[in-house]
């Protein structure tokens, strides 16, 4: 006779960088069922932006999410330039995509470095956020800043990209493909991250779509979309590049999907570093009239989505944000049930989810539970492989 029990991960859990809560329901080792509750770092930023003048909303949405910041930030501005018409100068649009796709690489190459650490890979994990530092010294020298960039504005970008910063940037982007090469080869042709990964957390197109999954999450389904193509903004429409898309659904095609990304996001960058051309940096706009405005970006997770209304006076009367984590929640039970609990994390982390940015609403629950703590997670996904590793042996 079966036997269901539960496992509670969060919602405050040394594995989770912030706060989200998964019940887990198993019988023995597989996963039966799965709650998933969000919003328990609720910081209230929509009602803050509101209270600030617009210039000031686009610092208040940087800091939704540190990884994020240059995505929130652009899609907001995007959303204000809607309500005034206002015209963006072509340098400005080009840099605009290449901080987009230097925060890309930041991003992607971060979750490729937490997945092998969660997999008991921690050579990878070094690799990732060692090679991830080159991106940040990119950003550190063009911005000022490593995170939380303040690049983007109402009207254009707050700061040059100097010509005499341009061979520094390219001879960065070298060496960073250079260790992606390395990368590349040491997870996707790693014959037990193959066994590790394949077949696991399989979100199917028909999933994909029905529960509008979004970025690598759904392109990893075969879901042919992103912002960047389908609805242009700043510099995409005048560079050349390709949609990654894989067509498994599994854990293994996400990280695919991302590593593969990459390559993309610096042919990206070297496209509009040669195609910039001269002239202002920002459109000075003085006034924004009232009305109605959206803005969209593909952020290194999928759509973010910002709406803006304005009275015609210098602060957004309503300002709602939808980030894609939000969107792609919803896929993890449908991807980790059936799975063991060895699996559950890094089904999780393949969605790559960004916690802050879904903050909505606050549940409490005072019912006692036995909590796994994260070595616990960590070690039972590396006992599983160690015991794919020997399974090989034996063949």
């Amino acid at each position: 006779m079966s036997h269901k029990a539960t496992i509670p991960i969060g919602p405050y859990h040394p594995l989770q960088e912030e706060p989200e809560f998964y019940k887990l329901v198993v019988e023995g080792e597989k996963v039966v069922d799965v709650d998933v509750r969000i919003g328990y770092n609720h910081r209230g930023i929509e009602k803050i932006s509101e209270s600030k003048s617009f210039d000031q909303s686009i610092f208040i949405v940087e800091r939704i999410c540190g990884i994020c910041s240059s995505s929130h930030p652009i899609a907001c501005v995007q959303a204000i330039e809607d309500i005034g018409d206002i015209v963006v100068p072509e340098r400005a649009l080009h840099i605009r995509s290449i901080i987009q796709e230097l925060e890309r690489l930041h991003s992607h190459m971060l979750w490729v470095g937490l997945a092998g650490h969660f997999l008991g890979y921690n050579t990878v994990f070094m690799w990732g956020w060692k090679y991830r530092e080159l991106i940040c010294d990119i950003m550190e020298t063009v911005t000022g800043n490593r995170q939380n960039y303040a690049m983007h504005k109402v009207g254009g970008v707050r700061r040059d990209i100097e010509k005499e910063h341009v061979p520094y940037i390219l001879t960065r982007l070298d060496e960073f493909l250079h260790h992606l090469d390395m990368i590349k080869g040491s997870v996707l042709d790693d014959p037990v991250l193959h066994v590790r990964l394949k077949g696991v957390g399989v979100l199917t197109m028909e999933d994909a779509i029905g529960y509008s999954a979004l970025g690598p999450t759904a392109r990893a389904s075969g879901v042919n979309i992103d912002v960047r193509r389908d609805h242009p903004y700043a510099a995409y429409d005048r560079v050349k590049w390709n949609v990654i898309t894989q067509k498994e659904g599994d854990v293994f095609a996400k990280a695919v999907v991302r590593i593969l990304e990459m390559y993309e996001s610096v042919s990206i960058i070297r496209q509009c570093l040669d195609k910039m051309p001269a002239g202002p940096i920002d459109s000075n706009p003085k006034d924004i009239p009232p009305g109605e405005g959206i803005g969209n970006a593909e952020a290194p997770r999928g759509e973010v989505f910002h709406y803006v209304r304005s009275d015609g006076t210098n602060s957004p009367v309503r300002h709602k944000v939808r980030a894609p984590t939000y969107m792609n929640f919803p896929t993890f039970r449908q991807t980790v049930v059936g799975e063991t609990v060895s699996d559950a994390t890094i089904i999780l982390a393949a969605i790559d989810p960004c916690y802050c940015c879904t903050e909505r609403m606050l549940i409490v629950d005072s019912e006692d539970k036995e909590i796994l703590s994260a070595q616990d997670l960590i070690r039972l996904s590396q006992e599983k492989t160690l015991k794919l590793k020997e399974k090989m042996r034996v063949k």
